[in-house]
């Protein structure tokens, strides 16, 4: 890996790292803010996946995690959203290719040698970082905004106990509901629509994965919540099924990081309490 810089917050070190990925075939780069800590302890870690047309820089700069992340004592990472390079692949609309990876493992032409981002964030990236830093792999959280909403819930519903909470901004909850998420699962993995359920929150809720502690946090003047996100259908779907989850509707605040800063330090407090020894 090679450091590309850091930055004292707190504290504590926010960084960021480049490496070469073989789950994309391209270098990637991810931030991780590692807070002080007495030396030889393992530290809880929170992921955070980002929304489209983000990198890893997004949440770093502009989501004032590192005061709540320092008072609790979490690693914070943040992968970024797609392989990039002049080689890869993209398009020229923001909501698909480079910095809309949606987390998938991607099997149709020309998105498939490259978008892995479901083994990259599920298998690669946890392997390295749990080699060079001194995190607790056995106390992870994961959360995300948008795109990363949905990436966040998926993730930790295929992975059932790897994670010991799971939240979400503004998430995705149904792609296979939405244009967003039709035209990039269309894209990525083709139009066989039972292939899309994997990737489907609400679907994989209904197909018998649960959470056991699940927070959403929800902004009421999203412009995008009507067409997009759509959160009542993930409310539908725990019904449904009887899982309890924590959505929570946040009146007046829109789709930005106004609205993520404003609400991280408790979505992170709330994190933590699940994270202790």
């Amino acid at each position: 890996m090679e450091q590309l810089s850091t930055t004292k917050s707190f504290g504590g070190d926010q960084q960021v790292w480049r490496h070469d990925s073989a789950a994309t075939g391209t270098p990637m780069t991810f931030a991780i803010y590692i807070p002080d800590h007495k030396e030889g302890a393992k530290l809880p870690v929170l992921w955070w996946l980002s929304g489209l047309t983000c990198t890893h820089e997004n949440a770093m700069t502009k989501g004032h995690y590192q005061q709540a992340c320092a008072e609790h004592g979490i690693a914070f990472i943040c992968p970024d959203t797609s392989p990039r390079g002049d080689d890869v692949p993209t398009d020229e609309a923001y909501d698909f290719g480079q910095g809309a990876g949606f987390y998938v493992n991607a099997t149709q032409g020309p998105w498939a040698k490259h978008f892995h981002m479901r083994r990259y964030v599920e298998e690669e990236l946890p392997a390295l970082v749990a080699e060079h830093f001194p995190l607790d792999m056995q106390r992870q959280a994961i959360t995300g905004h948008s795109m990363g909403g949905h990436g966040a819930l998926t993730v930790s519903l295929r992975n059932q106990g790897r994670f010991r909470s799971t939240g979400a901004f503004s998430p995705i909850v149904s792609p296979l509901n939405c244009p967003w998420g039709e035209k990039a699962l269309d894209g990525y993995l083709g139009d066989d629509r039972t292939a899309w359920r994997e990737y489907d929150a609400c679907a994989l809720i209904e197909d018998g994965a649960r959470l056991d502690h699940l927070r959403v946090e929800q902004g009421m003047a999203d412009d995008f919540l009507i067409e997009q996100l759509k959160t009542h259908l993930l409310a539908e779907a725990c019904e449904k099924t009887g899982m309890e989850a924590d959505i929570r509707l946040h009146d007046g605040y829109d789709h930005s990081y106004f609205f993520i800063s404003t609400f991280i330090a408790d979505h992170i407090a709330w994190h933590a309490a699940r994270l202790k020894d």
